[in-house]
């Protein structure tokens, strides 16, 4: 199945440490994040990915090229978009089933987030189906609510105030072209319009997951994430 890899955003948060490069582009020990992510989708039996680009693409297409020549992305088929303008999320995924000619279904990832093996239980359920992980901190990511047939019935936005423990988005869904059939052209979010609409049909499927989970979107993360790689993925990241 293909996956499609989000990495077109500005990662304005993370910034402040990493400037030169985009996100998925930011060094962990002498590789790139992306490299990792790649070795890590391979090892998960994904040898087909589009990558889904706006902000610095030229260098994220520079590194998937030499990948693509001599490294870890030698026997995969690679395809890069660009979109012409920023065009949020579920934006980009519909340019990308527009441009593709995707008609069935599909895989959609974060670049800048790390899920541990996880591929397989998104791959053997019914799209469309969102990989969730419990976190003790639900409220810096907004809380995914499902009931007991992993049917998602709502989500609850991020809170300063709601604390505690709870369900999030892994940042890995299975989608169905189809979802996207009459898209507009204009800029839209999977996360505010996609998987909303999913919810009132009754439709979108949550798959909880007990795995490794890290967005390095923000500093503090991002070193969390370097200090777990330079000792050697030792202890967990999904606390």
């Amino acid at each position: 199945m293909r996956l499609l890899v989000l990495a077109g955003g500005f990662g304005t948060r993370l910034q402040s440490v990493v400037a030169a490069v985009p996100k998925a582009l930011a060094p962990v020990g002498d590789v790139p994040f992306l490299h990792l992510q790649i070795e890590h989708w391979k090892s998960q039996g994904i040898d087909s990915l589009a990558f889904l680009l706006h902000h610095q693409a030229d260098l994220v297409i520079g590194f998937l090229e030499e990948e693509q020549e001599t490294g870890v992305l030698k026997d995969c088929h690679v395809q890069c978009l660009v979109e012409p303008t920023p065009l949020d999320t579920g934006g980009a995924v519909a340019y990308a089933v527009e441009q593709l000619g995707l008609a069935d279904n599909f895989l959609v990832t974060n670049a800048d987030t790390w899920l541990g093996t996880s591929i397989a239980n998104v791959m053997q359920e019914k799209a469309p189906a969102m990989a969730v992980v419990e976190r003790s901190d639900a409220a810096r990511y907004g809380r995914v609510q499902f009931d007991e047939r992993y049917r998602v019935t709502g989500f609850q936005e991020k809170s300063s105030t709601n604390q505690g423990a709870g369900w999030i988005n892994a940042g890995l869904c299975q989608l169905n072209a189809a979802s996207f059939k009459d898209w507009d052209h204009l800029p839209f979010s999977l996360e505010w319009v996609t998987f909303p609409a999913m919810v009132a049909r009754r439709e979108l499927i949550a798959i909880p997951l007990q795995t490794e989970f890290i967005d390095i979107g923000v500093p503090d993360d991002y070193y969390r994430f370097c200090r777990w790689i330079e000792a050697e993925r030792k202890g967990t990241l999904w606390s």
